[in-house]
């Protein structure tokens, strides 16, 4: 096998060890962290670099960030959470981004997936249907 696949093979194992009930959690990051600070693997550098990406992506997935012109309630914040969680079978925390461009609505971003309710992103919608 080569050696960037049993990177990404050990990589992906660091990430699933990384993991408290299928969500990555500091101190679990941490005790890989100190895991791998005592073994010295030989690629070193290489395995943080891409054990780093997959955490990113999987932070990404757990994480729903909301984009609204305005602030939004702490029980609309628990209800997003709550429809995504049981989406995507798994829990999604919702973090907000003000975003002034949207001009009402909101915007939802989780990992790859993009949900937009924004009158913004209707407008732009219609105007590709129209041309």
């Amino acid at each position: 096998m080569k050696r960037d696949q049993k990177i990404t093979r050990l990589a992906k194992k660091l990430v699933e060890l990384s993991k408290d009930d299928g969500v990555v959690t500091n101190a679990k990051v941490g005790e890989v962290l100190a895991g791998l600070k005592q073994v010295q693997h030989r690629h070193h550098l290489a395995v943080l670099k891409t054990f780093l990406n997959y955490i990113r992506r999987e932070i990404a997935l757990q994480t729903a960030v909301v984009s609204t012109p305005g602030a939004l309630s702490d029980d609309a914040l628990k209800a997003i959470e709550a429809t995504y969680s049981k989406m995507y079978g798994r829990p999604v925390s919702a973090v907000t981004q003000q975003d002034t461009s949207l001009i009402a609505g909101v915007r939802v971003r989780v990992g790859d997936d993009v949900y937009d309710a924004s009158v913004a992103g209707h407008l732009q919608r219609l105007a590709e249907n129209v041309s």
